[in-house]
């Protein structure tokens, strides 16, 4: 929802500032690290209490993660590989920024707020897990609202206002919630499935076909006893 939105708006400057990259030859893979590194980097500012400089790292990090796959199309260099690597850096970013968050609330003694955000770290990996496999199983059948834009956008937000309590209130609630839609709606998929095909199959074996119908053994002709049957030879 909000991944469109932002596409939306920013698509002419971040096309721009991609175009320019582009000609640069800076490779796609190097854009994605820096938004692991400028993640780590705002990670470590969660740790230390500094939330708007941490929320500023993350709008840096963001601005990296619009730009490398625009760079890559631009430069050719579009791959399997480079959005399997940027999935998987994605994860490790969000576990960084919680983990941030988690030491700070431990050294100032405020333990609900450090389960906070651990309980928000396991929902932001579920929510992309379950998702994957969602629609693995059922193609396009991933649901929800609380998507990794969502998340990071509430994060940056909570910094900048200095309302990161009330931030990690809602992302250990909302994603999880979004985890259980998730299981509920591909149950839901897969048993209508499974009832339709079990409904075909059955469909199938109860019907003969006419070929079936055409090879059934014809009845013997009814024996009419002569007279001379009943003779003696």
């Amino acid at each position: 929802m909000l991944t469109r939105t932002l596409g939306r708006y920013l698509s002419w400057p971040v096309n721009r500032l991609a175009t320019l990259l582009a000609a640069t030859r800076i490779r796609p893979n190097f854009i994605t690290w820096s938004a692991l590194v400028a993640n780590l980097w705002a990670a470590i500012l969660f740790a230390a209490g500094r939330f708007a400089a941490a929320s500023g790292m993350m709008l840096l990090a963001g601005l990296c993660d619009l730009l490398d796959g625009p760079v890559a199309r631009r430069q050719g260099r579009v791959s399997l590989f480079g959005g399997f690597l940027d999935s998987i850096l994605d994860r490790y970013a969000d576990l960084i920024l919680f983990l941030g968050l988690l030491i700070y609330y431990v050294h100032v003694n405020r333990f609900t707020f450090a389960f906070l955000a651990g309980t928000a770290a396991a929902g932001a990996v579920m929510v992309s897990y379950a998702k994957a496999r969602a629609e693995s199983l059922v193609p396009g059948q991933g649901v929800g609202f609380w998507e990794r834009p969502e998340r990071l956008a509430l994060m940056i937000l909570g910094g900048l206002a200095n309302r990161m309590p009330l931030a990690l209130w809602i992302l250990a609630i909302g994603p999880n919630i979004t985890v259980i839609h998730n299981i509920v709606h591909t149950w839901q998929q897969t048993e209508r499935g499974r009832r339709s095909l079990a409904d075909a199959h059955s469909a199938l074996a109860v019907r003969p076909t006419s070929f079936e119908t055409n090879l059934r053994p014809s009845p013997d002709p009814p024996r009419v006893m002569t007279r001379s049957a009943g003779r003696g030879a």
